[in-house]
């Protein structure tokens, strides 16, 4: 059953496949001791704006809770809370993160991207700051405008000088693997805070 829809009909999604790139406890529903707010639609605009869906996650003892919260449109009847086998629902949030058949070869250059990153270290060792998901990796082109963009901080600010990214165009004409090999040597291969680009 399609919940969101329920709830909130004709919404954007707010969750995208990038927000499942890093380790699983970047991942949104992923769930822990503490609640967790996951947005999952808005109104084509800012929550805080125009409203939205939300569930609260959290694991207690051998359960997952999520608590639905609609701020859209306080008619619409929400669900009751939903309760969780634990191990089952980990097992089936990496399942689904697990799954690539849906992939085109920029969702797995940027999937690639993201792990080769991670076990470089990148960003500690070049004293950055990541995005809150999916380590500042997403997908901003597909067909002949296939690309992946990585997003960093400098400082922890969200003002807009403080963030800085690397735009790789991926294409058709070779592996993607080796696409993302000299993607990521190239940005490696000395300090990249002066030669990103800023945004």
């Amino acid at each position: 059953m399609d919940v969101v829809e329920t709830i909130h009909p004709d919404s954007d999604p707010s969750l995208f496949p990038e927000m499942l790139i890093g380790p699983p406890e970047t991942w949104p529903l992923t769930a822990g001791g503490e609640p967790r707010r996951v947005e999952l639609s808005n109104n084509h605009c800012d929550t805080g704006c125009c409203g939205g869906v939300f569930v609260t996650v959290q694991r207690r003892g051998g359960l997952v809770v999520w608590t639905w919260e609609n701020t859209n449109d306080i008619r619409v009847p929400l669900p009751p809370d939903c309760h969780f086998d634990a191990d089952r629902y980990d097992a089936e949030l990496a399942r689904f993160v697990a799954d690539h058949s849906w992939e085109e070869p920029v969702d797995t250059a940027a999937r690639l991207l993201a792990r080769e990153l991670g076990a470089r270290d990148w960003y500690r060792r070049w004293n950055c700051l990541t995005p809150p998901w999916g380590l500042g990796i997403s997908v901003d082109g597909r067909g002949e405008k296939a690309r992946v963009t990585m997003r960093f901080r400098l400082e922890d600010s969200f003002l807009a000088t403080a963030h800085r990214r690397f735009t790789m165009a991926v294409t058709g004409n070779e592996p993607v693997e080796d696409q993302v090999r000299r993607f990521v040597e190239r940005i490696d291969a000395s300090d990249p805070r002066p030669t990103a680009q800023s945004g």
